[in-house]
């Protein structure tokens, strides 16, 4: 019996002229992510992607859970081809869904005809197949409402498939279809969450990290790459910048007033990002700032810090609340991570009493008492890069 996996497109399908190009971009995004497990051949049709094993001993079960991340389908699930033929599709039915079967009390059969020379319908197709999984499995009942199994026959051009459910997917729309931002990358929860959300909206994402030793570890820097690591999953290869920061950190110590020591951080780490953005002719920059979480984040400090901005800021967790992003978190596997007690430079020279209402005047003043640019200059001379590549 043949076996393939069938991803069903969700937000795909409604695209109009530029579908295919959607199409295109998840089936490449899909072969760099099964690569490793084996030769996949892949086609497409009505609003279906086909990825069909080309090698035999490939691992789908792995498959499935790789292709479930993969940004651009709906649904998926591991299905059996066989022949346009009743009984024969009654017959391998009946095997294919034992190992569900035996483990479900109720179910129910839905059959898609697309292909209308099929000589029975889809209900005809629903009442016989299930007659024929009762006789082989008497401890079932039908239960049209809320079956714990639904077996899936579809009648396509090219075959019949076989299924006993659909699997959520990643949805979203392709990565690398929607441009190309830069991702403020700390050691927290936030800024990982924020890189799923982007990436699921077909954004292609780089990332930066500050790193100020000796006031930062290099477990601390580790722990960062780790989260891009888990990342990959959903947004692909990312390319790692690593910036050198303890000298500015420490002019920002020595020259500037203490209350707007975090703020003047965060203005001098975005200049960084955007200066080495425009250089990779990245489009935009993204962070994991929520509006009041903590006092860099209130309304008046974002609208200074976005005030040394010349390309546009995603902030796509900014209106969510802490347990929101942690639930995210946990569901793609970087949360574990992100509570390992290893500081980022956010948290070196904290000031005691942050100012949460600044004034943009007043902070460039504050700003312009000690020249930063050699420093800034020096900062993105020396950043290192490294490809975090996809597992």
């Amino acid at each position: 019996m043949k076996e393939l996996i069938i991803f069903k497109e969700g937000e795909i399908a409604l695209k109009g002229l530029n579908k295919r190009s959607f199409e295109d971009a998840f089936i490449h995004n899909l072969k760099h992510r099964l690569r490793p497990l084996g030769k996949f051949e892949y086609e497409k049709a009505q609003s279906t992607i086909y990825a069909v094993p080309a090698e035999e001993d490939i691992d789908l079960d792995e498959a499935v859970e790789r292709g479930s991340k993969v940004f651009g389908a709906a649904a998926l699930c591991r299905a059996a081809a066989v022949e346009k033929d009743f009984e024969e599709i009654s017959r391998k039915a009946v095997e294919y869904i034992k190992d569900t079967a035996e483990i479900s009390r109720t179910f129910k059969v839905e059959a898609k005809r697309s292909d209308k020379k099929f000589p029975m319908t889809s209900p005809e197709i629903c009442t016989e197949l299930g007659g024929r999984i009762l006789e082989a499995y008497p401890h079932l009942k039908v239960d049209v409402k809320d079956p714990q199994m639904i077996v899936t026959v579809e009648i396509r051009d090219t075959a019949a498939y076989i299924h006993a459910g659909n699997i959520k997917a990643a949805g979203g729309i392709p990565v690398g279809t929607s441009g190309s931002a830069m991702l403020l990358l700390s050691g927290g929860i936030d800024s990982p969450v924020a890189a799923y959300m982007m990436a699921k909206r077909g954004v292609r994402l780089s990332a930066i990290h500050y790193v100020s030793p000796p006031y930062t570890s290099e477990r601390a820097r580790m722990k960062v790459e780790r989260l891009c690591e888990k990342l990959t999953a959903y947004c692909g290869d990312i390319a790692f910048y690593c910036v050198p920061f303890t000298k500015i950190q420490e002019a920002l110590r020595d020259n500037c007033p203490e209350e707007f020591f975090t703020i003047i951080m965060r203005r001098l780490m975005l200049e960084i990002a955007q200066r080495i953005a425009e250089e990779k002719e990245i489009q935009a920059l993204v962070t994991g700032e929520s509006i009041g979480q903590v006092a860099s984040q209130t309304m008046g400090a974002i609208v200074c810090t976005d005030a040394v901005c010349r390309m546009p800021v995603f902030r796509p967790v900014v209106g969510m609340d802490k347990t929101e992003i942690v639930e995210i978190a946990r569901k793609i596997d970087t949360f574990d991570i992100s509570i390992e007690p290893y500081e980022d430079c956010c948290t070196v020279f904290t000031p005691k009493h942050p100012k949460t209402r600044p004034v943009p005047e007043e902070v460039e003043a504050a700003q312009k008492a000690f020249d930063f640019e050699p420093l800034v200059e020096e900062a993105v001379k020396n950043t290192e890069l490294k490809v975090i590549k996809l597992a």
